[in-house]
C-alpha cells in the first residue's frame, strides 16, 4: 500500500494517517513500528527490490525462460512492479540506489547467460537492458518504437 501510494500520488502523500486509513491499521502503530513516513517509505522500497531480486532470480534458473531465450527472460521479468519507477523512488537514498545496481547487474548477467557466446556478451547484455527499460517507459507513455524481439535479434 505504501509503494503503490508514493507510485500513483508521489511520496509526500505517505502520511501514516493515509496508510492507517487504506489499512485500517491505527497510525499510533504505523509510528511504533517505523518511526517516521520516510523509513516507512524506504522499507516499502526495499521490500519491492526484494520482490524484483526474487524474481530475477527466478526467472535466470527457469528452464522454460531459458528455452525462450531474452525474450522470455524479459518477459517473465515484467511484472506488477515498474523497475523505472521504483528506480525514480529508490534514488534519494545510496543504499537503494545500490539495490537498483545489484539487480541491474543480475538481470544483465541473465540475458548474456542466454546470447551465444561471444566476447561482447556483457556489453551486448547491457544493450538489450536499457533497450528493454527504455521501451518499458515509453510503453507507459503510449507509444511502441520497435519490437523488443528483433531489437534482441539485432544485437545478439
Amino acid at each position: 500500500m505504501v509503494l503503490a501510494l508514493a507510485l500513483e500520488q508521489g511520496e509526500k502523500y505517505v502520511t501514516f494517517a493515509a496508510i492507517s486509513a487504506a489499512t485500517g491499521l491505527a497510525a499510533p502503530t504505523l509510528v511504533q513500528r517505523y518511526g517516521s513516513c520516510n523509513a516507512m517509505i524506504l522499507t516499502a522500497i526495499s521490500q519491492a527490490w526484494d520482490g524484483l531480486d526474487a524474481l530475477a532470480e527466478t526467472a535466470a534458473i527457469d528452464a522454460t525462460t531459458q528455452s525462450k531465450g531474452v525474450p522470455g527472460l524479459l518477459k517473465a521479468l515484467t511484472g506488477p512492479i515498474d523497475p523505472g519507477a521504483l528506480l525514480t523512488l529508490s534514488l534519494r537514498d545510496t543504499e537503494l540506489v545500490a539495490r537498483a545496481k545489484s539487480w541491474r547487474a543480475g538481470v544483465e548477467q541473465a540475458i548474456a547467460a542466454r546470447l551465444d557466446v561471444s566476447a561482447k556478451a556483457k556489453e551486448t547484455a547491457a544493450m538489450i537492458f536499457a533497450a528493454w527499460q527504455g521501451r518499458m517507459m515509453w510503453d507507459a507513455a503510449g507509444g511502441k518504437g520497435f519490437r523488443l524481439g528483433d531489437g534482441i535479434k539485432r544485437l545478439g
